[in-house]
């Protein structure tokens, strides 16, 4: 099988839950010619009044810039992009691994589209997030999980 795993910095803003507020945000970067892999928007339980929107990549001095201007700043939120050739039972395997290693997740964003499997894992702490990140690729490979 097929599978990429790597670090990514997410780009991240808070504000009022309001209709338009994505596009709004997404706005600079769509005019900054921005190929985005990742878009998440989501308000917050408990306060509906205020969400998160969360974009990966910025990466060009052009994109970075358009990000600013919407109010977006790059996340110190540990996050792994892992994507490459679904396969049953594969989420299962990922999230085994990284629970019975004692990791605790800050968040998780899986899909499927056709054959290929993407997810985007946020991690509590940047040790956990490289444990995982070794963790998956052994387990994905059929090895033994440490």
């Amino acid at each position: 099988m097929g599978l990429t795993l790597k670090r990514i910095t997410l780009w991240r803003t808070e504000v009022d839950n309001t209709p338009g507020i994505l596009a709004n945000v997404l706005g600079p970067l769509a005019d900054a010619d921005a190929n985005l892999q990742v878009v998440m928007g989501y308000r917050f339980p408990g306060n509906e009044t205020k969400a998160a929107i969360e974009v990966y990549p910025v990466t060009s001095k052009k994109t970075i810039k358009a990000a600013t201007s919407a109010g977006l700043s790059a996340s110190a939120i540990p996050t792994l992009l892992v994507e490459g050739d679904n396969r049953q039972g594969l989420g299962k395997l990922i999230a085994e691994a990284i629970a019975e290693a004692g990791i605790n997740l800050g968040f998780l964003v899986t899909q499927v589209v056709g054959k290929r499997y993407s997810s985007v894992i946020g991690f509590e702490r940047e040790e956990d997030a490289k444990r995982a990140a070794s963790l998956i690729r052994n387990v994905t490979a059929g090895k033994k999980k440490r």
